[in-house]
């Protein structure tokens, strides 16, 4: 396959390209075994993101990360190691009718049960944010998708960021929020009660699922977002390129800057604010 398809593709690709779907399930256990599979299992068991009676919602938007995230659950639901149940929730915030139309012809073959629902979050984010409508549209996506899941009973809502996805946020937040914060394995919703969402993927490199998505010939989307592709100046895509030419001069640089986050040493800080309250390390200066 030549690549991924972006904003606006028309033509799907074809379904010779495409692995079998068995062999597309087989190879999660086997080809891609130790790149993905395991760093999967280990993310579930490391933060329990996984327990005996959970409903989990899997949010899938039709690119390469959520469709493998699908994939990833089924094969541990056949497992039955775990007693949990699935919904498959997807939203059409405004798509062209053609890339919903690949969307679904790619849930059907992947045998993914996917529950559709309709929204206009592309047209209002852009109107409400103007210029740079990305990040309102990806909270009230959020917003929305938490609905559809508590609508459906579950208690967990899954996305589909990888480990490229977290030391991009720590290094984004740094440079240029100037704070450390990381994007966690999981967390309790504020609006939502009862529900927590969950980044089972946590541990995968993206590399790793473009190799996978190129194997199986499937033709995942990418935002879509006729507004988004008319921008310039993406920041995570400049952080992107910067941690890429930071791996030349700086050993296992990406591991590096994903520890940071766990080996935090609060005496070593400035400041640091804990559930809404702010901290100066002056504040316990003088009792030491």
């Amino acid at each position: 396959m030549g690549g991924l398809a972006g904003e606006g593709c028309e033509i799907p690709i074809q379904a010779e390209e495409r692995k079998p779907l068995a062999e597309i399930e087989k190879s999660l256990v086997t080809k891609f075994r130790r790149s993905i599979w395991s760093k999967f299992t280990r993310a579930v068991r490391d933060y329990r993101l996984v327990r005996p009676g959970d409903k989990i919602a899997v949010a899938v938007s039709g690119g390469k990360d959520s469709m493998l995230m699908a994939k990833l659950f089924q094969e541990l639901k056949r497992h039955r190691q775990i007693d949990f149940e699935l919904e498959f929730i997807a939203m059409d915030p405004g798509y062209h009718p053609q890339i919903r139309e690949l969307f679904l012809e790619n849930c059907n073959y992947l045998q993914i049960p996917i529950r559709l629902f309709r929204s206009e979050i592309f047209r209002i984010a852009e109107k409400i944010a103007g210029e740079y409508p990305c990040y309102m549209c990806a909270r009230m996506r959020r917003g929305a998708l938490y609905a559809r899941a508590q609508e459906l009973g579950c208690n967990k809502l899954a996305l589909g960021h990888h480990f490229d996805d977290v030391i991009e946020t720590n290094m984004l937040n740094i440079l240029c929020a100037g704070t450390f914060k990381t994007m966690l394995p999981k967390l309790k919703a504020r609006n939502f009660p009862g529900m927590e969402l969950i980044r089972p993927l946590y541990y995968i490199d993206e590399e790793a699922i473009i190799r996978y998505t190129e194997y199986s010939g499937i033709w995942p989307l990418n935002c879509a977002c006729m507004v988004a592709a008319k921008k310039t100046g993406n920041k995570r895509y400049e952080v992107k390129k910067l941690i890429k030419a930071l791996e030349g001069n700086f050993q296992q640089v990406r591991k590096s800057i994903f520890r940071a986050a766990e080996n935090v040493h609060l005496d070593a800080v400035l400041g640091w604010k804990a559930k809404g309250v702010r901290y100066h390390y002056l504040d316990t200066y003088d009792e030491q």
